[in-house]
Formats: C-alpha cells, sequence, structure tokens
C-alpha cells in the first residue's frame, strides 16, 4: 500500500507525540524506581502502551524509513525531560546531540514533505 503523501504530516505529528508519550512513560518509570511508588509504575505502562499504540497508527500515514526515525525525539525529549523533573544538568554534548537529532529529523521530514518520488 503507497502512502498518501498528503499524510506525512499527520504521521510525523502522531509519530512525535509516540515518542514524548513513551519518553513519559519512561520518566514515571524512572521516577517509580527512585521513589517505590505504585502510581507512578503503572502511569508509566499506561503512557508507554499508548504511546506505542499511537506510533502503530502513524505508520499508516507514510513511510517506515520516514517515520519510524521520528522517535529519536524521544532522545532529546529524555535529556529534557530529566533535566526539569530529575535536576540532570545539560552538558554541551547533550546539547549538541539534541541539535544533532533535531536537524536531522527537520532534514529527514522536509526531504520527503518536498515531493520526492
Amino acid at each position: 500500500m503507497a502512502p498518501n503523501k498528503d499524510r506525512l504530516p499527520v504521521g510525523i505529528a502522531l509519530m512525535l507525540t509516540s515518542a514524548l508519550l513513551t519518553c513519559l512513560g519512561q520518566l514515571c518509570w524512572k521516577l517509580s524506581a527512585n521513589q517505590d511508588s505504585l502510581p507512578f509504575l503503572l502511569a508509566g505502562f499506561g503512557l508507554y502502551g499508548c504511546g506505542a499504540l499511537l506510533m502503530m497508527a502513524a505508520l499508516r500515514f507514510g513511510e517506515l524509513s520516514v517515520l519510524h526515525p521520528m522517535l529519536s525525539a524521544g532522545y532529546a525529549l529524555s535529556i529534557l525531560l530529566g533535566a526539569l523533573a530529575l535536576g540532570e544538568k545539560i552538558t554541551a554534548n547533550k546539547l549538541l546531540g539534541i541539535t544533532v537529532i533535531t536537524a536531522g529529523l527537520v532534514c529527514l521530514s522536509a526531504a520527503k514533505g518536498a515531493g520526492e518520488p
């Protein structure tokens, strides 16, 4: 089944939302491990599960080779969430990593969104 290119932005948005949900789920698991908290553990499973289901839905809107790499936004999000929720330091290397990941995602989505064959 050839995906409709007009629907690609929807797929990208869904995949980025999936990355956010799975990242939040993992944050909840980390908080659960630190605090031995069942509510955080359960919230982590719920968020991660919703992210996985959303990812499956997103794959209907474009090519796997474009949409799956969008999940790498989770690496950048985990650095930001770690700093905000856990007080982790954002180093120059982490900022460089976030920049490279973001640039890669923009290039990938722009190249496929520009009507390439």
